[in-house]
């Protein structure tokens, strides 16, 4: 039997940052994957954001997470949405990634898609997608957390989009491994 991990009851403070963006900086050290986060509002509206925030949380019961900048103009359709659908973008897919990021009157112009669970959006030809319920939101400084609780979900098989130092990039196996072997 597992016992639980102790949380600390206090936590250090850290100077903080002085300049943002050598914050930033340092962040991006930590690859991402890159995906597109989408939903509907119960009024039929879409939307749907580009976004390397996404974390599992639970495999029981299975949740996600992602964040969303509570300045984003998707902040009403995320509220009002009781489900979202994940899309990992597979390596291919800069051209969405790009539309998705950039604040357009319909992002959703010719892109192949169907609808999941509650309204949620799936792009076509993503590495993985997750469609999920609505679980709980966490309000995070400058951003709202959103956690969902995993309905379905589709593994491609495809290499993701990852993202680091501002720039997207690719996975390769690392060389010092023997072909074949997993880490």
């Amino acid at each position: 039997m597992s016992t639980p991990c102790p949380m600390p009851s206090a936590s250090l403070a850290l100077p903080p940052a002085q300049d943002p963006r050598v914050l930033r900086r340092a962040l991006g050290n930590f690859a991402t994957g890159v995906t597109i986060v989408t939903a509907t509002s119960p009024a039929g509206e879409r939307t749907g954001v580009t976004a390397n925030s996404f974390n599992s949380v639970s495999l029981d019961p299975p949740l996600v997470l992602w964040s969303l900048d509570k300045r984003s103009g998707s902040c009403a359709v995320f509220e009002q949405a009781s489900h979202f659908a994940v899309n990992i973008l597979s390596s291919d897919q800069i051209p969405l990634s790009n539309q998705f990021a950039r604040p357009n009157t319909d992002k959703f112009a010719g892109v192949a898609l169907r609808e999941g669970h509650g309204g949620s959006l799936l792009l076509e030809g993503c590495a993985a997608s997750f469609q999920c319920e609505k679980h709980e939101v966490v309000d995070a400084g400058d951003h709202w957390i959103l956690i969902g609780r995993v309905l379905a979900f589709e593994d491609g098989g495809q290499a993701p989009l990852l993202y680091h130092q501002g720039r997207y990039a690719i996975a390769q196996a690392h060389p010092h491994l023997p072909a074949g072997q997993a880490a």
